[in-house]
């Protein structure tokens, strides 16, 4: 058995995505996402996917002409390489990661994303080599099933009028009867019972009152708000004192882990976080500001963790300070959703359904979708990751991407507002 890597594959690709609204703005009518593939020397290859705007792309490159030759095993191997690389530093540099709304973003975090999708092809093709699913490689599944929560947005009906895009028959969700009217859909294609609405987009009463509706209609599940930060502490303890009762938890409602820490104390309302703790050296600040620290739920997301071991790492973290874990979630295709599901399956901790994109998403490069049964994905134990690509569709949308003009290359959701107001700028934070 030669495990040694003889090619590596990048295709870049372009996916439809509704328009669904956040804070920044709204989602373009297509995502820019990059498929990886690594090939063993005996034929055997593994998938990977990770965001596929143009800084990722120039560091999975050189990524990847480094990676020949090393074995598919090497996995602490990935990290030395990554150290390697170049990030272009006018990347970065005082720019706000909108993909995952994740705070401020970092060489290191860039790095990261780009390491998980390769980590993620090459436990794919040992997986594959050795006869064993990714999840066993990982010590083993202590679930048979992942729970996952749905994903609510405010949207439109559509794309602005004369923009090239997809279709979707889900409608506007503007108010909080489209957003009831969205989270039943959810239910009855998906069997979700528990919701996570994404805020931050209209006034607090207005998503304060669609959080009311969705626990009028649906009593006793757990429900979920994320503004992403967009509100002050003021407005952050007003809001999590008026849903204290029907929240599971409050998503960064607020920047910082100062502010963060008060609204935990003050009010009580359990707080979740993928923006103030997206590094393993930001736990310490986290986890110990405060009487009850200021975060009580960590959203892992293993893109930007640096992979699915890491993780784990993550994981086992938040266990020993006795800190919930769950999974963030950012518009991805099915190679990521399979990623997710068996490193969740892993994890003894996690107490809480996952995030996902995935119902969402039209599109995928695989040649049979993941499906959700009563909000679940069952875990493969097929070899690997247990997906296969189609390549007539990876095809179709790398020339989606190849005859892009650059506009959709980057996901810039302000950008994409200011095409139906031109006016639209990025709010400043708190925006409320």
């Amino acid at each position: 058995m030669n495990l040694a890597i003889a090619d590596v594959r990048l295709t870049p690709i372009l996916v439809a995505d509704p328009p669904l609204l956040n804070t920044q703005g709204v989602h373009q009518p297509y995502t820019p996402r990059l498929i990886v593939e690594v090939v063993t020397a005996d034929g055997v290859t593994g998938v990977g996917e990770t965001y596929g705007d143009t800084k990722y792309l120039e560091l999975a490159r050189p990524f990847a002409e480094r990676l020949k030759g090393r074995s598919v095993s090497d996995l602490n191997g990935l990290f030395t390489v990554a150290d390697q690389v170049a990030v272009d530093a006018s990347r970065v540099e005082d720019a706000v990661d909108v993909g995952g709304l994740r705070g401020v973003q970092t060489a290191d975090k860039l790095r990261l994303s780009v390491v998980s999708a390769f980590e993620v092809a090459c436990l794919d093709a040992l997986g594959k080599a050795l006869g064993l699913p990714v999840h066993a490689l990982l010590g083993g599944k202590v679930r048979d099933a992942v729970e996952y929560s749905a994903y609510l947005f405010y949207k439109w009906a559509g794309h602005p009028e004369g923009v090239a895009c997809e279709k979707d028959d889900w409608g506007a969700a503007v108010d909080p009867a489209g957003v009831v009217e969205q989270a039943r859909r959810f239910t009855e294609r998906y069997g979700f019972t528990s919701f996570k609405l994404k805020g931050g987009v209209f006034p607090p009463d207005e998503e304060i009152a669609a959080v009311r509706a969705l626990a009028e209609a649906f009593p006793g599940h757990p429900l979920r708000l994320d503004p992403n930060g967009a509100w002050s502490l003021e407005t952050s303890l007003k809001v999590a004192r008026e849903l204290g009762d029907v929240l599971e938890y409050l998503e960064d409602p607020t920047l910082g882990t100062p502010a963060m820490a008060e609204v935990a104390e003050r009010t009580g309302v359990p707080l979740a976080t993928n923006m103030c703790v997206t590094t393993f050296a930001e736990i310490k600040e986290a986890f110990t500001t405060g009487a009850v620290g200021a975060v009580q739920v960590v959203l892992s997301d293993h893109h930007y963790w640096g992979g699915l071991r890491n993780t784990q790492q993550l994981a086992a973290v938040c266990r020993t300070f006795g800190v919930g874990v769950s999974m963030h979630s950012n518009t991805h295709l099915g190679i990521s959703l399979a990623a997710m599901t068996h490193v969740a399956a892993t994890v003894p901790n996690l107490h809480h359904a996952c995030d996902s994109h995935y119902p969402w998403q039209s599109e995928d490069v695989l040649t049979e979708r993941l499906t959700f049964e009563g909000g679940r994905v069952t875990v493969s134990d097929a070899p690997g990751l247990g997906v296969e690509l189609d390549r007539e569709r990876l095809a179709a949308l790398h020339r989606r991407w190849l005859e892009d003009d650059g506009a959709l290359r980057d996901r810039d959701d302000a950008a994409a507002m200011r095409v139906a107001d031109p006016e639209w700028v990025t709010p400043s934070m708190p925006r409320w």
